[in-house]
């Protein structure tokens, strides 16, 4: 997966969005003075949604990878057809899917890098539209991150190549549904089609280093030049 787990900033701010909303969360994307913030996020804080949440994803690279190697102690090919999502196209991503791909195997793999702060024992569902849901589970946690997944056969993954929103729900620890809504579009043409060269694939992974090195400076720059605007003088 193209997206690593040191790699998904976002989930931190993705936990918020567990707990106080979709508002909420939007409102944590907005650069604020450091002596404001506190004030700022009180009432946020204090409005715990009742209800399920839905949050719309877009894609924060620029199309679907397909990535294909061998793996040795099965002895078989195995291709993966990945992309990355956030809440907007310039923000950190806040999930990743990956669809698996076994050579000579009716059954694929649906794999997830979601956001910390979820219920693990309810697992998560997951349908094409309005189409029948599905489920899995939660694997493993890190600080950054959960990946979860869910095993399928064919006729899912061509409901995946046709459809047009992939709607992942999940619990928060509010016992509230949160359904990320996932765009499909371009899916079934990069599953279908050729790997990506390993070298493009590198090249790209370095363009993406160099520009989350870039971001993460001038974001230190803008706190840096707040923090000495708001010192006492």
């Amino acid at each position: 997966m193209p997206i690593s787990i040191t790699r998904l900033g976002a989930a931190a701010l993705a936990a918020g969005l567990m707990l106080t909303g979709v508002n909420a969360f939007a409102q944590s994307q907005r650069p604020t003075p450091p002596a404001q913030a506190p004030a700022q996020q009180a009432p946020a804080q204090q409005q715990q949604p009742s209800g399920p949440l839905r949050v719309e994803l877009l894609p924060t690279q620029g199309e679907w990878t397909k990535i294909c190697g061998k793996d040795q102690a099965a002895n078989k090919e195995i291709c993966y057809t990945t992309r990355d999502f956030g809440t907007a196209a310039d923000q950190p991503p806040v999930l990743a899917l990956a669809v698996y791909d076994v050579k000579g195997d009716d059954q694929r793999i649906v794999r997830l890098l979601l956001p910390v702060a979820l219920m693990l024992r309810p697992g998560f569902r997951f349908s094409v539209d309005k189409g029948a849901t599905q489920e899995g589970g939660f694997e493993i946690c890190f600080p950054n991150g959960c990946f979860a997944e869910s095993k399928v056969k064919g006729p899912t993954i061509d409901q995946m190549k046709k459809g047009t929103t992939l709607n992942i729900s999940v619990k928060n620890q509010a016992n509230n549904e949160v359904t990320f809504a996932i765009p499909m579009a371009g899916f079934g043409k990069a599953f279908d089609g050729a790997a990506i060269d390993p070298k493009v694939l590198e090249e790209q992974q370095k363009r993406l280093e160099a520009e989350l090195q870039k971001r993460a400076e001038e974001q230190r720059k803008a706190l840096e030049s707040q923090q000495g605007a708001a010192a006492p003088k």
